[in-house]
């Protein structure tokens, strides 16, 4: 690694504008990086994935190592890649710093407290929610409904046991008892405000229409009626620069925000991404989980809300998940299996076709290469692709660093040549039950959308109430099309379940919670924090 000064520096970033954390990692000055005219054709790269399997795809370490490789052709580029949660770190996913030699580092430092930026998310959402038991207790001037809170806590971890419990026991000078609940700070409103915000006043202006509660008489009661927004926005203010890093093979990286993509809408900060498109000409960023997840909202929400446009997409996928998507079992995916590897690029295919025929978005499919990927695999899953249209290249990037992704970055480049002009799945008029149909029709292969009588009602309010300009951020599992997590391949004509919908006034989407999916996950029955320690000065277990 190099001192982060001198990442800055390739940058064109004075050590002035740079707040160091330590050696290797800083946060740059927003009144910087505001001064900065954006680059007229710098050319934004998303890289999503397939539906993901225990096999792993490998997305992020395709994101860097692309990054790399394109540094390797000779292209002035940098990354903006999501913040890890701990949630995942200890419990089954594991880190989010890419792996082999395509990460960006310091690893342990990224994967674990780094600037501290989710614990300022954590105390601002924190703030918010004491801040409105507070007012209760010294009166309720408000007449707030103690029913029809709709603010939870957050912490920064898989702790089924907070998903719903009791606060305020133990008499009357702890307030008034009433059930209440965590979620996860990635599933919070504060992590999609601060990653769809353009700058501290828009942060601040946000935050003050989160609806907190509402009254008797079912008026909402606003962030900004407990006067909560200036303090959020002063406990938020360091945190909202962006944080800057490197990788391996020492490409600037900015790592910054990390909504979940099952529970939120999946993408780095506006601010990073804006930024690095003034820094330099391509710049790779990802979106979370399958390009029916976090390419969906990235375009949907993302893009529509900012203005960013990718030029290009890459879509990674590896032989043995396609295999696994194929109907093979985890213990037998790294041997031979032509079957099941046709069988499994059905997945592949509509994710293929979704990038390509709704968002519009010129593509290559990027096979993650392992060992294990035999010849006539290779061959086989080539001559599909091929036949879709789409160009296909082996990248190698795990083993060999950015050298090993040379081929992919020149497709990459060939792609921002061409001319497109990016769609989204649905029109900013239609209604929220039409968006949803939307999305489940065209995205997921569904045939329908379902709802109780209390959900449709719900809906209504909040269409009537003006809120139908929305997007929608559906949360569901991300292990499939459907809502079903054991659905594998692309399956068809399911039924999309809205369980339970949440507005988010101040990121500015309506969030339909479908299937099964948890605002709070829980830990495996083996989380990961067994297996990480410290032994003889150095981290271990971490991945």
């Amino acid at each position: 690694m190099k001192p982060i000064q001198e990442i800055g520096a390739m940058l064109g970033i004075e050590s002035t504008h740079l707040e160091p954390y330590g050696h290797f990692k800083a946060k740059v000055s927003l009144q910087y990086l505001d001064s900065l005219t954006p680059r007229k054709n710098s050319k934004l790269i998303l890289v999503t994935a397939i539906s993901p399997t225990p096999a792993g795809e490998g997305k992020t370490t395709t994101t860097v190592g692309l990054g790399d490789a394109l540094r390797v052709i000779g292209k002035d580029a940098m990354l903006a890649l999501r913040e890890p949660s701990l949630g995942p770190v200890f419990g089954m996913k594991g880190g989010a710093a890419g792996g082999g030699y395509a990460q960006v580092v310091p690893m342990e430092d990224i994967n674990l407290h780094f600037t501290g930026d989710f614990n300022a998310i954590a105390l601002a959402n924190n703030l918010l929610a004491a801040l409105l038991d507070n007012h209760i207790h010294h009166g309720n001037a408000l007449g707030i409904d103690v029913r029809r809170i709709a603010w939870k806590r957050v912490v920064d971890m898989n702790d089924r046991a907070l998903r719903d419990i009791v606060v305020s026991l133990g008499g009357v000078g702890n307030g008034y008892p009433r059930q209440d609940g965590f979620d996860i700070v990635v599933a919070s409103e504060i992590m999609a405000i601060f990653c769809l915000a353009t700058s501290l006043e828009d942060l601040k202006e946000r935050m003050g229409k989160i609806v907190v509660a509402y009254a008797r008489d079912k008026k909402p009661i606003l962030a900004s009626d407990l006067n909560a927004h200036g303090a959020m926005t002063v406990i938020l203010k360091d945190a909202f620069q962006p944080n800057l890093v490197q990788t391996l093979e020492n490409t600037p990286a900015f790592v910054h925000g990390g909504p979940f993509a099952n529970i939120a809408h999946g993408c780095n900060s506006v601010v990073a991404t804006t930024s690095a498109m003034k820094l330099a000409d391509y710049v790779v960023t990802e979106a979370g989980f399958g390009a029916d997840l976090g390419a969906e909202k990235f375009i949907d929400i993302k893009c529509r809300k900012s203005g960013l446009r990718p030029s290009a997409c890459v879509l990674v996928a590896t032989i043995r998940a396609l295999k696994y998507h194929g109907g093979a079992d985890l213990k037998s995916i790294t041997e031979e299996n032509l079957g099941a590897l046709e069988a499994g690029i059905v997945n592949l295919e509509k994710h293929v076709a979704n990038i390509r025929d709704v968002y519009n978005i010129p593509l290559v499919v990027s096979i993650n290469h392992f060992t294990s990927d035999t010849e006539a695999e290779v061959k086989l899953l080539r001559s599909k692709v091929e036949a879709m249209g789409v160009k296909i290249v082996l990248a190698t990037h795990w083993a060999n660093g950015g050298n090993g992704a040379v081929d992919l970055a020149h497709a990459v480049v060939d792609l921002c040549e061409q001319p497109s002009e990016v769609t989204f799945v649905y029109p900013d008029d239609a209604t929220l039950l039409e968006k949803i149909t939307l999305i489940a029709h065209r995205i997921y292969g569904a045939s329908e959308v379902t709802a109780d009588s209390k959900v449709r009602t719900r809906i209504r309010e909040l269409q009537e109430s003006g809120y139908g300009h929305f997007p929608v951020c559906v949360a569901k599992t991300q292990y499939s099309f459907s809502t079903d997590a054991a659905l594998r391949g692309a399956p068809t004509g399911h039924s999309i379940n809205i369980r339970e919908v949440r507005l988010s006034a101040g990121a500015e989407f309506i969030v339909m919670v479908c299937g099964e999916v948890m605002t709070m996950p829980g830990l495996p029955k083996i989380p990961s924090a067994e297996r990480i320690d410290f032994i003889d000065g150095k981290v271990v277990g971490l991945f």
